[in-house]
């Protein structure tokens, strides 16, 4: 094994995370934009706990957290965004890289003593001081329930709230392939301790916004099926005529994965001022990581994405040969 592989797999550093948390009297908590139940559930999930050891919280995510998502409890402690004070900590959380924690990540990273890095995506690039980076876990709440049992803290019904709202929406109610025996213990548990397994359930994967099924009517036109990758196209005129301007693709990626051809799928969401936000669903033995990677962005084997310059012709010309060559790859192992 190489130094390179040593240091990707090496254990996380609870005892250096838990020093630096008894140290300090302030703490920053951050995820990453456009954030998801996981990203919101793993700060909330570590605010609350650190609120009860007396630390100074304050916890930010670029824009505060979608209308969606407010349902989990202590959600309005998150500010849309910080620009003033000083830090002795900054812990992100669920953020595979320094784009992903946003402007009041960046503003933390230069306003605070030491940063800790949680977060379960294999593409992290490792930024900050202390590493609680768990590529293995299937969601960033599952290293917030094991880091909570490490440092002795109680899980109080609120804080196993956002946890299993992490784990539920990341591991798409437990249907991913990454899903395990130990993620059932630890929503089994989660579920002891008072979060209603059936209520978050139902406010997260069996819902959608009448908008999103206008959104999907203007783009199904536009899907594409070749060679096992399904592709679809959102412009900023199908956004605005349904008023999601900031909104995502209303799950469209993940929808067009399911397709029995299919092997990856891609969405591509024009952005203003020439940018591309792409979105990657793959099946298993399929890796869209990489792929993200190598376009500048992150996420995990099955589910990533990433935004680059440049026009939706331009991005169709690059991303969709690389697309191909990954479906390619994952065909050559499965031979």
């Amino acid at each position: 094994m190489s130094a390179m592989q040593t240091t990707q797999r090496a254990e996380p550093q609870w005892q250096a995370a838990a020093e630096a948390i008894a140290r300090a009297k302030s703490i920053l908590l951050v995820s990453h934009i456009a954030p998801d139940g996981d990203a919101v559930g793993s700060l909330l999930g570590m605010a609350g706990p650190l609120r009860s050891m007396g630390k100074n919280i304050t916890a930010a995510i670029d824009d505060g957290v979608p209308a969606d998502l407010r349902f989990i409890p202590d959600s309005d402690i998150v500010a849309p965004r910080v620009d003033t004070g000083d830090f002795d900590l900054l812990i992100t959380l669920d953020s595979s890289d320094l784009e992903r924690i946003g402007r009041a990540g960046v503003y933390g990273m230069a306003h605070s003593g030491q940063v800790i890095n949680l977060d379960h995506h294999p593409t992290n690039t490792r930024f900050g001081d202390i590493y609680l980076i768990a590529p293995e876990a299937v969601a960033a709440v599952e290293i917030v329930y094991d880091f909570l049992a490490y440092l002795g803290e109680e899980i109080a019904p609120s804080t196993a709230y956002a946890l299993l709202t992490g784990l539920v929406t990341d591991t798409q109610g437990f249907r991913i392939s990454a899903t395990n025996s130990r993620t059932l213990e630890i929503a089994q548990d989660l579920m002891r301790r008072g979060a209603p397994l059936s209520q978050i359930m139902s406010r997260t994967l069996n819902r959608r916004r009448y908008e999103e099924v206008e959104l999907w009517k203007l783009v199904l036109p536009s899907v594409q099926l070749r060679g096992g990758l399904i592709y679809a196209t959102i412009r900023q005129s199908d956004l605005r005529q349904v008023g999601l301007d900031k909104a995502g693709d209303g799950g469209l990626v993940s929808y067009l994965v399911t397709v029995d051809q299919a092997k990856v799928s891609i969405v591509f969401k024009e952005l203003p001022a020439e940018k591309v936000e792409i979105g990657f669903r793959a099946k298993p033995g399929y890796d869209v990581a990489r792929l993200a990677l190598q376009l500048g962005g992150g996420g995990h084997t099955l589910a990533s994405g990433c935004t680059i310059e440049g026009s939706l012709r331009q991005a169709h010309e690059m991303v969709l040969p690389l697309a191909h060559q990954v479906i390619a790859e994952g065909a050559g192992k499965r031979e």
